[in-house]
């Protein structure tokens, strides 16, 4: 996948978040922005749905935060599932997929004949640096 041509808006968003120790939240996206002559959430909003939509950016909803795609140059929507363990002391955040947890997930939706909408897995926890 070939990444989209962004708005001047939508680039300064995702530039934030790929340079981004960790997930940030659309707040503090707005204030690394103000500078940039962002003023209201909106605008920050209006740019994340479109990388959203775009496929290069993640919502983490556990902790209402954003990520940029760990994969940003590949169509993460058809890798199937995408999950994310998130540290709980540290803030870290590794996305990773497994196509058998995928498949095993996708044979029980179709036995149950749900139709899945949207699918992300969010596993909290501490990381092995924080662990140890």
């Amino acid at each position: 996948m070939t990444t989209p041509v962004l708005t001047k808006n939508q680039g300064l968003v995702f530039d934030v978040l790929t340079r981004a120790e960790g997930p940030l939240s659309a707040y503090t996206i707005l204030d690394k922005l103000r500078d940039q002559g962002f003023r209201a959430p909106l605008q920050v909003y209006r740019a994340l749905d479109k990388l959203l939509e775009y496929g290069v950016v993640h919502r983490l909803e556990s902790i209402n935060s954003f990520v940029a795609c760990a994969h940003p140059h590949e169509n993460c929507h058809s890798h199937g599932l995408v999950a994310f363990a998130i540290c709980e002391s540290c803030g870290q955040v590794i996305e990773f997929h497994d196509h058998e947890v995928d498949h095993r997930l996708m044979d029980w939706l179709k036995s149950q004949k749900f139709k899945a909408e949207k699918s992300t897995i969010e596993i909290r926890g501490h990381c092995a640096n924080c662990a140890a």
